[in-house]
């Protein structure tokens, strides 16, 4: 860890901090003309795959927003091209796996011994973490296994999660199997990142609200629960776990152990933390679209979003999902600032003594 004590990593502690730490899930992203800059001559995986590059923006979105941590740019599907399932990028599609896994043969063609050939992502990782050294930490990320294996299955993006329902309920077996190949890869990923110099990992369960709580309970709790445990076994970093659409699943996602939880922005946060029990920090949730609004409007929601965490030890403010293409900059930036100054003079007498 390059940055033990920075207020991002003592808010993920649960310990005092004299300001709210403030980032922003795709801090580094199309919204900025610096990174569309970059894509003029570079595709997506073309700029995760040069650490140079990768670091590149990383720091140049965290300096320009002056937030408290740095989040590796990287794509959450790079681990499927290392277990043998390639993938591209389809114009105005998304992401199209090439080869679907729809078979228990399919599961058993997957590789798990691969996982160094992700090297490019620690490369970067360990470039930010120079830049930065103890100024900034820096987050390391990965999907969780519940959402990599829904794209490995659905094929690229999808309404209704059929394929992988359909997986789940009729072949529950070759279920488990495909979600355990993917804790060995992304725990081994992951925790490269951190000898890297990560100060932190988030877990992405991006597409896990698709799914009742019986369901998480049966198909993605277990192996979400082995990758954060062995992560903090291994890493000894905090280990943040977010999903979208998940207020119902939230006493569930606790039960994983990540020391920080993601909420979206579809729960308060007062109520969400309640529900996840404040032995966790929490980290969140602003609606990324209040981004659009003016500035009276997302100052106050703001406000409101710091007023119901009331500075306890242990909230990092950040949206309840990721910054969205065509969000003005600005916007962005004046946040940060706001949640930094308003956090500061609010109840400084529950902070540090």
């Amino acid at each position: 860890m390059s940055a033990p004590e920075s207020l991002f990593i003592r808010a993920c502690r649960r310990l005092p901090v004299q300001t709210t730490p403030v980032w922003f899930m795709r801090q580094a992203g199309r919204y900025m003309q610096q990174y569309r800059d970059v894509r003029k001559h570079h595709s997506l995986v073309e700029i995760c795959k040069k650490p140079e590059l990768a670091a590149e923006v990383t720091i140049t979105a965290a300096e320009f927003l002056k937030v408290d941590a740095a989040i590796i740019f990287a794509d959450l599907l790079l681990p499927l091209e290392v277990m043998g399932l390639p993938f591209h990028f389809a114009e105005g599609e998304g992401p199209v796996i090439e080869k679907p896994v729809r078979t228990a043969n399919d599961v058993n063609l997957l590789r798990t011994d691969r996982a160094a050939d992700l090297g490019y992502v620690s490369d970067a990782v360990g470039l930010v973490a120079k830049h930065f050294g103890a100024k900034l930490p820096v987050i390391g990320f990965c999907g969780a296994p519940f959402t990599l294996a829904s794209y490995m299955v659905e094929g690229g993006g999808s309404r209704h999660y059929l394929e992988v329902k359909k997986l789940m309920y009729n072949s529950p077996e070759v279920w488990d199997e495909l979600v355990s190949k993917l804790v060995d890869v992304l725990a081994e990923y992951a925790a490269e990142q951190v000898r890297a110099g990560a100060d932190a990992l988030q877990i992405f369960d991006s597409w896990v609200g698709c799914l009742s709580v019986e369901d998480y309970r049966r198909y993605a709790l277990v192996p979400t629960t082995q990758l954060i445990q062995r992560l903090q076994q291994e890493t000894k970093v905090p280990i943040i776990y977010f999903g979208t659409d998940s207020s119902t699943l939230l006493p569930s996602m606790a039960e994983t152990g990540a020391e920080v939880i993601g909420l979206d922005w579809r729960i308060p946060l007062d109520e969400g933390w309640r529900t996840v029990g404040h032995q966790h920090a929490v980290q969140g949730n602003l609606d990324p679209v209040l981004l659009f609004a003016s500035w009276r409007e997302l100052k106050q929601r703001a406000e409101h979003i710091l007023r119901l965490a009331d500075a306890r030890p242990g909230h990092i403010f950040n949206l309840g999902h990721g910054i969205l293409p065509h969000t003005p900059v600005d916007n962005v930036r004046k946040l940060a600032q706001f949640v930094h100054e308003f956090s500061a003079s609010a109840a400084p007498s529950t902070r540090l003594p």
